[in-house]
Parts: C-alpha cells; sequence; structure tokens
C-alpha cells in the first residue's frame, strides 16, 4: 500500500546508523546515545514527561547528580521538574538540563583536577 512505512527499510536505517557510529568519535558517541536515551525514553511527539526525566538524572546520570542534593540550583531544577507536569522537555530543553547539571557538578570539579598524561 502507498504511503505506508517499510518496517525493513527502517531496521536498515538504525542498524546502518549505529554501524556508522562505529566511526565517530568519543563526543560523537556520547551525544548519539544521549540523543537515543532521549528518544527511547520520549512519546510519540518526541516529548519527555518531566517525571520521566527526573528518573533518567537520577538512573542515568547519578555520578553527576551524587552530592548536588544540598545545592540551591540543583534543588531548583528538581523542583522545576515536579511543577507543571503538563509541560514536556524537547531535546533540546533535556540537553540544557544535563548540561547544567553536569556544569555545577562535583564530579566535574574532579574531572577538572585530574591531570591527563598525552
Amino acid at each position: 500500500m502507498e504511503g505506508d512505512p517499510n518496517p525493513c527499510a527502517d531496521i536498515s536505517l538504525h542498524i546502518s546508523s549505529l554501524l556508522a557510529l562505529r566511526k565517530c568519535s568519543d563526543l560523537e558517541k556520547a551525544i548519539a546515545t544521549t540523543a537515543l536515551i532521549f528518544r527511547n525514553s520520549s512519546d510519540s511527539d518526541g516529548k519527555l514527561e518531566k517525571a520521566t526525566a527526573k528518573d533518567l538524572l537520577q538512573t542515568q546520570f547519578g555520578n553527576f547528580t551524587e552530592g548536588q542534593e544540598t545545592k540551591p540550583k540543583y534543588r531548583e531544577i528538581l523542583s522545576e521538574l515536579d511543577e507543571h507536569t503538563e509541560n514536556k522537555l524537547d531535546f533540546e530543553d533535556f540537553m540544557i538540563l544535563l548540561l547544567s547539571i553536569t556544569v555545577m557538578s562535583d564530579l566535574l570539579q574532579n574531572i577538572w583536577s585530574v591531570k591527563i598524561m598525552k
């Protein structure tokens, strides 16, 4: 039937995308992984429920959120996820959320303190 999506073509596209990731840089793999996690967790409109975003922070981003509970900015971010739950996050909002938490995290400070030998 014309216009029907071809599931085999869709699977081939996913497989070729995954194979292409093998040749990507570490940074490209990190962003691609984040995009896949977002897409697998989002609804059919490509939006992420705030409760789901909070769960992802706690389950998939725990090393960055660990120890942040007492920081006012982190509490503000979690509070925003708890409020206005009818609003959802798009990918850009989710990335900004992750970057905000990354920048204020103790883990990032520990990473900066390690001198990497080349």
